[in-house]
């Protein structure tokens, strides 16, 4: 059964970095596009970031631009998002998703991916 799964959630103060993993299970994640998304409690789902699977470009929104990096790691199908200089607002439940169109499609649109992590909680609090 074809599966992503995040990790690297918590509770961080302001500041402070974490980093999430979205690795998936029966597929190879190297041939879709994959982004991060999170959505606040009341808020709609917002895309943060994505990484292109035919060129490597990346993507960021522009409240993380600066602060969020997207990396792969072919060799362990995992996909990461390493965040820093963490804010209040960045708490949310951080999603991963796995589009088979292989571009970052502009804007990101929770329509456009095919697979769904079940979702990593962040909040950031002091």
């Amino acid at each position: 059964q074809v599966q992503l799964v995040e990790s690297g959630g918590g509770l961080v103060q302001p500041g402070g970095s974490l980093r999430l993993s979205c690795a998936a299970s029966e597929f190879t994640l190297d041939y879709y596009a994959i982004a991060w998304f999170r959505q606040a409690p009341g808020k709609e789902r917002e895309g943060v970031s994505c990484i292109s699977s035919a060129d490597g470009s990346t993507y960021y929104a522009d409240s993380v631009k600066g602060r969020f990096t997207i990396s792969r790691d072919n060799a362990k199908n995992t996909v990461y998002l390493q965040m820093n200089s963490l804010k209040p607002e960045d708490t949310a439940v951080y999603y991963c998703a796995a589009s088979a169109l292989r571009l970052c499609v502009l804007p990101l649109s929770p329509g456009l991916y095919d697979y769904w992590g079940q979702g990593t909680q962040v909040t950031v609090s002091s």
